[in-house]
């Protein structure tokens, strides 16, 4: 068997299929629900619930989903370059360490210090992603490698820190840094519940985002690169140039998942301050097939996944780990899908 080049699939293959890949999650999902010894219709009705049944619910689907857009636009942007950036990770933690040196050592004030620690979280992130990309261009080096690397070293530099310079000596002897004044934190999109302006900045991240792959030079030069390198050169593009700086947007768009978590909710730099919101990025964006646009809605429904898994297992007595796997599935599903929409399976 071989493939087989779909020339202008119709409307019903680009959209049956992703339909039909996340119907398989379903049943997958419903699987496990009943392995587990719960009625699957009521575990996919208490996850629902959990996840969008109520006002709180939903905010805190948002809340969650609000690192997720910064990881996935930063893979999506990434990767539309063919620059394949797995350490959105180290990203994240780079942007809320500076956010937190920003944020406690200077003494800004807050109208000041939230921009001030936002562009430094920015600069940390597209710091971070630049060296693997020089590498790249100048070495050879799989900047796979380097990037998944560099998410082990940041972690153990935070965790170095965390336990020496950084530690809060009002702490209790937990390894977390001092928090950020509370001028200084983004505030609350309503009142008494915790979604922040952070949501708000991922949207205008998206959007903008998505302005610049349609609207300006270097989004077609990203598109270009990403599609055929060779000849991109051959047209007069400076690929490396285009590398180096799809290399600082997607590291600084990582940061600002970190930022937004410091800034936005936590309040202090810790070490598990990420439950791999970088790798999780990964998923939203192949979910959303790379676009801006789609990576909200992407992020928004593996956010209301884990919300609403975590909310069915106290509720069902069924292991979250349902929804991790559920997760892979969708993942796996629509990447399968995805192939089949640009090419068909022929014998011979």
């Amino acid at each position: 068997m071989r493939l087989e080049p779909v020339r202008n699939a119709s409307l019903a293959r680009r959209l049956g299929l992703p339909l039909l890949a996340l119907a398989v999650t379903v049943v997958v999902a419903s699987v496990l629900a009943r392995l587990a010894g719960a009625d699957p219709f009521a575990t996919l009705g208490l996850i629902l619930k959990g996840a969008a049944g109520s006002k709180f619910a939903l905010l805190e689907t948002l809340n969650r989903a609000t690192p997720l857009i910064f990881t996935g636009l930063a893979v999506a942007v990434a990767f539309r370059a063919k620059l394949w950036n797995i350490g959105a990770e180290a990203q994240l933690y780079a942007g809320a360490l500076l956010t937190v040196l920003v944020g406690t050592q200077l003494g800004l004030p807050g109208p000041v210090a939230i921009p001030a620690m936002a562009l430094a979280a920015i600069l940390a992130g597209a710091l971070v992603l630049l060296g693997p990309a020089v590498l790249k261009l100048r070495l050879g080096v799989d900047e796979v490698v380097t990037t998944l690397l560099l998410n082990f070293i940041m972690l153990l530099l935070i965790s170095m820190l965390l336990e020496g310079p950084l530690k809060d000596p009002m702490g209790m002897g937990w390894p977390k840094s001092p928090p950020i004044p509370r001028d200084a934190r983004l505030p609350r999109l309503i009142e008494g519940l915790r979604l922040h302006w952070g949501f708000g900045l991922a949207l205008i991240a998206a959007v903008s985002v998505w302005l610049i792959q349609i609207r300006t030079t270097l989004g077609y030069e990203i598109r270009a690169v990403g599609l055929n390198p060779q000849a991109a050169r051959f047209a007069g593009i400076p690929v490396n140039r285009v590398i180096v700086k799809t290399a600082l947007l997607s590291g600084g768009l990582a940061a600002l998942a970190g930022f937004s978590e410091v800034a936005g909710l936590k309040g202090n730099l810790t070490l598990d301050l990420s439950p791999g919101f970088g790798y999780t990025g990964i998923v939203v964006a192949m979910l959303a097939l790379l676009h801006p646009l789609g990576v909200v809605a992407s992020a928004i429904f593996v956010a209301g996944v884990f919300v609403g898994a975590n909310s069915m297992s106290r509720a069902a007595d069924v292991p979250t780990y349902i929804a991790d796997i559920s997760v892979a599935v969708a993942l796996l599903s629509m990447v399968l899908a995805i192939l089949l929409t640009k090419f068909r399976v022929v014998r011979g």
